[in-house]
């Protein structure tokens, strides 16, 4: 039987269809939960009770929302090109999905171990904004165009800050392989031993242009409902919008993994003498979410103008200087190594 998985291409064809389902399924199940958790704490924030009527406790909520959108009418603006419409949230959904392909729960718990995968979920990550301007320019109106344009500028200003802070991280461990940087934070002193501390500036900048690179509060300009009416989407109904949410949510859930992997030691036990697995992968996620969700509770949103000067004034300088900087100290091994922890050489 183990033969017919790793011979015939019928068994390698199903093998992978199955790794494939492994991590589909079970993401697509917890973006329900959530969504519950995110509304419970913008909730909380806010003194109120959130979600609680559908299921105990209100568990089911999100899931009642997915029956909603599934049986409601899909309508089409007059004018709208069809075809692009539709496919406009398939890409959003699509592009963020597949870069999960690449990303680690655990040591060897990967569908595809390439050498180059920073580049891969970068590139994925990219190109999520064509499925936005699609369903802008598609509606055929001026204010979803508006907002695809704003989304396509900010998707673009904030993914250069991210890409100069990961450069960062690949300078440090010498591989762009996220089980190599996981493994150069390994060592006797745990959560120490963690990229947290050596770029420790950059961990914030990180996050902040990932709440901007998803169109998170306060950076959610792309669907300002007080000035766009919603944004991009604002002609979508039913499944196409639906497809859209979910699209955004797992590309947040994706940058909280890649906050965990490059920064708190992917699956890493945070204290020496523990064992390390998913379990450790999975909280530090769904700890990155809470602050996500935090965020989104506590923080006005920004206008535009401060939105892309912060990007291109602050961010881009600091993250440049940032990555001359850790060159310097890697290449001269400053702190015995501490910057230097080349593990694909």
């Amino acid at each position: 039987m183990a033969e017919f998985f790793t011979t015939t291409t019928l068994g390698i064809g199903l093998l992978i269809v199955g790794q494939v389902l492994l991590i589909v399924v079970p993401l697509l199940v917890a973006l329900a939960f959530l969504m519950y958790a995110d509304r419970k704490i913008w909730a909380a924030v806010q003194m109120r009770r959130g979600p609680n009527v559908v299921g105990v406790f209100g568990l089911l909520q999100s899931f009642a929302d997915f029956l909603k959108y599934i049986v409601k009418e899909v309508v089409f603006p007059a004018g709208a090109d069809r075809v692009v419409f539709l496919l406009a949230p398939m890409i959003s959904l699509v592009m963020a999905l597949i870069a999960w392909a690449v990303i680690p729960f655990n040591e060897g718990w990967v569908l595809s171990d390439i050498n180059v995968a920073i580049l891969y979920v970068m590139a994925a990550s990219s190109l999520e904004v064509y499925g936005v301007i699609m369903g802008g320019w598609a509606s055929n109106s001026k204010y979803p165009f508006l907002g695809s344009l704003r989304s396509a500028a900010q998707m673009i200003s904030y993914e250069v800050s991210l890409g100069l802070i990961i450069i960062g991280v690949i300078i440090s461990t010498g591989s762009m392989n996220f089980g190599d940087i996981v493994r150069a934070q390994d060592g006797d002193w745990g959560i120490f031993n963690w990229y947290w501390l050596p770029h420790f500036p950059m961990v914030f900048l990180f996050f902040i242009s990932a709440l901007a690179e998803t169109n998170r509060p306060p950076f959610d300009l792309p669907e300002a409902e007080s000035e766009l009416v919603a944004g991009y989407q604002v002609e979508y109904s039913s499944t196409p919008f639906l497809l859209f949410m979910i699209g955004e949510l797992v590309a947040v859930v994706l940058m909280c993994a890649l906050v965990s992997l490059l920064f708190f030691g992917g699956w890493l036990s945070p204290i020496p003498g523990l064992p390390d697995g998913i379990l450790w992968m999975v909280g530090k996620m769904l700890f990155v979410f809470f602050i996500f969700s935090m965020v989104k509770a506590i923080t006005p949103r920004y206008r535009y103008d401060q939105l892309m000067r912060i990007g291109w004034k602050v961010f881009l300088p600091m993250s440049l200087v940032w990555v001359v900087l850790v060159a310097f100290l890697a290449k001269f091994e400053i702190l015995g190594g501490f910057w230097a922890r080349w593990m694909g050489v």
